[in-house]
């Protein structure tokens, strides 16, 4: 299988190499390809930058998205060719998974309406007001729709990412990432230990 991260500038970093490294962990099963509107460095919103594989136009056929949040989702609201993208590629992809405000961007292209998503609890009302016909859960970890799965702030992509990875590869298989990462594993969605923070954060003006 072959997951594709998109990049954009501002990115938050955990969002996105939290779940890689477990998807990574698979070893031969995922191949990896790092994703941007244009090939080249994409600065994340801590400063280090990742390299683009491929830009929008020669991006290969991918079997799973993965779109990270950060401040820099704020802008990307309003880049058409992120949003043309994402409604492209999910279509044609297995499953699309966002980490943080990511679901901010796939509530702007459309994408969640009628399911069921989350996001970045203490920026919460980002995502929720770019669509109101998605069934945003405040309460969540994750929340796994089917072909889309959402996940809450930075941290909680990683247990996303071994949900995921339980239901294509099985519980032996995210185990055996677990113990490799030496991590622990938030495995109920449900339970989320940061729900008291709902919209308590500050958007940069």
């Amino acid at each position: 299988m072959r997951l594709g991260a998109i990049f954009y500038n501002d990115f938050e970093l955990l969002d996105a190499y939290g779940p890689l490294e477990m998807f990574g962990a698979l070893g031969d099963e995922i191949e990896i390809v790092t994703i941007a509107e244009r090939a080249g460095p994409v600065s994340s919103s801590a400063g280090p930058k990742t390299i683009a594989d491929y830009g929008f136009d020669d991006a290969p056929k991918l079997d799973l998205i993965l779109l990270p949040g950060g401040v820099g989702t704020i802008p990307e609201l309003a880049n058409e060719a992120m949003l043309t993208f994402l409604k492209t590629r999910a279509a044609k992809s297995q499953i699309t998974m966002s980490v943080c405000t990511g679901s901010a961007l796939l509530a702007k292209a459309g994408l969640l309406d009628g399911l069921a998503a989350t996001t970045n609890k203490m920026f919460f009302e980002l995502a929720r007001s770019q669509s109101n016909q998605v069934d945003w859960q405040e309460a969540a970890r994750w929340v796994d729709a089917g072909r889309y799965v959402t996940s809450s702030g930075v941290s909680a992509g990683i247990d996303m990412a071994l949900a995921v990875i339980q239901r294509l590869f099985g519980a032996e298989a995210a185990q055996q990432v677990v113990n490799y990462a030496e991590y622990q594993w938030h495995t109920e969605p449900s339970i989320d230990p940061f729900e008291s923070l709902l919209n308590k954060g500050q958007l940069p003006t």
